[in-house]
């Protein structure tokens, strides 16, 4: 007890002495405690940078400082760190140069920016990054559309071949044929394609007139269209295929369209009118034609009668003449007979008889014309 009479802290008077200030700097125990040591906060945080070195692959070798401090050493890199790191870089280079074209798509292949190959749709591989690849929509349908309805600083306002203006809007439909002509060919497809429908429709538009453009020849316009921009494109080398053309509008221009749809009325009025009026001539024109048929007809049958029954007479004359030359009398006779048989055929007969005393009465006779056609006229009714 004679070490502790030096102090609060036992160390006052033992000057000379070494053993307690060894310990204190040794087994890290505070002065005048005789309980368990107690470590530091240093010894602490030394510890953990010991196991964090460790885990990062550095060994347990090298001088240690003061206080149980390590050398100068960091981390050091393992075969096993460098494998890990190998194997990610693969993956990542693999995931990179493994791609998917689905069935509405193909793929161009570029080796250093030329064109390689092109893609077909399923799992392809192009080695990144030597190789890279553009993956287009190739049955996707694409529209493009020209005129006021597209932007209204540039509406669709064409000159016709009678020198009247229209108001044109049209849509374009489209999509890739060839991936390599349109990735190569053309700077700016879209651009492209709007700017050759525009000229193409204004070069049709500039050979029709205004009135088959608006009513009537729509379709035809539609289809020449088609042809001709796709013939533009193809000498372009384009890879692009015109599906269809659809003909949205095709007005008169805005401030004058009121006035010209006033025109449009009156001129089908105008038509309208006509076409009653040529129906009326039609059917006048038709009776007519066919009253002026019946006439002829009639007079040609009357002519033909006449002619007829004059031929008969001349010949039935010619015939009793030389009857008459023969047998003058006899003739003379039987012409005079049945020319009285003739006129009095159609004539009723009374026959008067005068008496004896002087007075004249009706004798009855018998009819016989009339018996004759009572039985005839019967039968014919039965």
């Amino acid at each position: 007890m004679a070490g502790n009479s030096g102090g609060p802290w036992g160390g006052g008077g033992n000057k000379g002495g070494n053993g307690d200030d060894d310990r204190n700097r040794g087994g890290g125990r505070r002065p005048g405690n005789d309980g368990p040591n107690i470590p530091e906060i240093d010894e602490l945080v030394n510890k953990g940078r010991e196991q964090l070195r460790v885990l990062m692959g550095g060994g347990r070798g090298g001088s240690r400082g003061p206080g149980g401090e390590s050398g100068g050493q960091g981390p050091q890199l393992t075969r096993g760190t460098v494998g890990l790191g190998i194997l990610a870089l693969v993956a990542l280079w693999l995931f990179a140069s493994f791609y998917t074209v689905r069935p509405e798509e193909r793929s161009v292949e570029l080796f250093l920016g030329s064109y390689y190959k092109t893609g077909e749709p399923g799992l392809n591989f192009a080695p990144w990054p030597v190789v890279t690849r553009e993956v287009l929509a190739v049955s996707t349908e694409r529209t493009i559309d020209v005129g006021a309805s597209a932007t209204r600083r540039d509406p669709g306002l064409m000159l016709t071949g009678d020198e009247n203006i229209v108001d044109i809007d049209f849509q374009i439909v489209w999509n890739i044929i060839d991936p390599q002509l349109y990735l190569f060919s053309l700077t700016d497809p879209p651009q492209t394609i709007a700017a050759v429908s525009e000229s193409a429709m204004r070069e049709i538009i500039s050979q029709s007139e205004l009135a088959p453009i608006l009513n009537r020849d729509r379709g035809a316009i539609a289809d020449s269209l088609r042809e001709a921009i796709q013939a533009s494109l193809d000498s372009f080398d384009s890879g692009v295929n015109v599906i269809r053309v659809n003909f949205d509008k095709a007005d008169p221009p805005e401030p004058v369209i009121a006035a010209f749809r006033q025109v449009q009325d009156a001129r089908q009025e105008r038509d309208r009118l006509q076409n009653v009026a040529d129906a009326y001539a039609n059917r006048v024109v038709a009776e007519a034609r066919g009253q002026s048929a019946q006439v002829l007809e009639q007079a040609e049958g009357y002519r033909a009668r006449v002619v007829n029954e004059a031929l008969g007479e001349a010949s039935r004359f010619s015939a009793i003449l030389a009857e008459y030359v023969q047998a003058p009398d006899v003739t003379r006779k039987r012409i005079y007979l049945e020319t009285l048989e003739g006129v009095l055929s159609d004539v009723d007969i009374i026959m008067m008889d005068e008496n004896a005393a002087g007075s004249q009465g009706v004798v009855p006779y018998l009819p016989l014309n009339e018996m004759r056609r009572t039985p005839a006229a019967t039968g014919g009714n039965n």
